[in-house]
């Protein structure tokens, strides 16, 4: 995907090369990051944000340096999952993020709050500038990946990001819900008018496995993802099932600790997909 300028009115028109193309701030002077993934969904409540997690934790066990850019401000779950307690602290020249327990490195406006639970109550574009702040803001150091966990819908935010970030691929996650489906299809068609690349689809909560017989039980209906996936010409990374203990470990903050074969495979197909961008493609 292009890097947009900044005083373009849309990604789809801009070159990249336009004279007010803004120079590198100091904190992005001390940056190199090589993969920027954005998490999406258009729908809420699909477990975006353990998928954003996990992908991290996944990535980070294969060898990678990993961060994640919380980008839902209104609605920050990242750092309880992670346990984070410090606060996030301004350096001469950019703001420092908070590493977790295995040394991901974090920023999220929650981070930032006196009290976890204060509500943020600003509208849109202050929103926006926030986030873009956290792109050139931050001093993120040496990344093989930053995952943007981005929040629900299509406004403000998501634009923002792909707008003005240079966003290397999606992962798009659904549930098997049809209403869930169809709010992401929205999120997808999005996308696709600002040109972005998909890494692939992740189908979450697609079944929960009864403890004590092993049978597997589609709660929110049959799967549909390989099928949404074909549908919408976009990669298939997997479908992952409902765990009681990678619910309680992130209440815990103790994400790190979950082990899942599973996430594994799908962050292997995204590093895959990383890797067979050409180097024109590569932001």
């Amino acid at each position: 995907m292009s890097n947009p300028c900044s005083s373009c009115s849309t990604a789809s028109t801009c070159s990249g090369n336009c004279s007010s193309v803004p120079e590198l701030t100091e904190a992005q002077k001390l940056s190199n990051i090589k993969n920027v993934v954005a998490v999406m969904s258009g729908k809420g409540g699909v477990g975006k944000s353990s998928v954003t997690s996990m992908l991290a934790v996944s990535l980070m066990r294969q060898g990678y340096k990993v961060g994640i850019l919380d980008a839902d401000i209104t609605g920050p779950s990242i750092p309880k999952i992670f346990g984070l307690k410090d606060k996030a602290s301004a350096a001469e020249k950019g703001i420092m993020p908070v590493e977790s327990m295995s040394g991901i490195k974090i920023v999220s406006l929650n981070l930032m709050l006196e009290n976890e639970d204060d509500p943020v109550i600003w509208r849109g574009p202050v929103i926006s500038q926030l986030v873009k702040q956290f792109w050139t803001d931050v001093i993120w150091g040496e990344l093989d990946y930053l995952l943007i966990d981005l929040p629900p819908g299509t406004g403000d935010v998501p634009i923002s990001v792909l707008q003005s970030i240079p966003v290397d691929g999606l992962v798009i996650v659904t549930s098997p819900q049809q209403l869930a489906n169809m709010v992401v299809r929205k999120a997808i068609k999005m996308a696709t008018m600002y040109k972005a690349t998909f890494y692939g689809l992740v189908e979450n909560m697609a079944y929960i496995e009864c403890p004590d017989c092993n049978k597997r039980i589609e709660i929110f209906g049959k799967p549909a993802g390989e099928k949404e996936a074909a549908a919408n010409e976009i990669p298939y990374l997997g479908q992952l099932p409902i765990d009681p203990r990678l619910t309680a470990l992130s209440d815990a903050g103790q994400v790190e600790e979950y082990q899942s074969a599973l996430f594994d495979v799908i962050a292997q197909k995204v590093d895959a997909c990383s890797k067979e961008k050409s180097p024109k493609e590569t932001a």
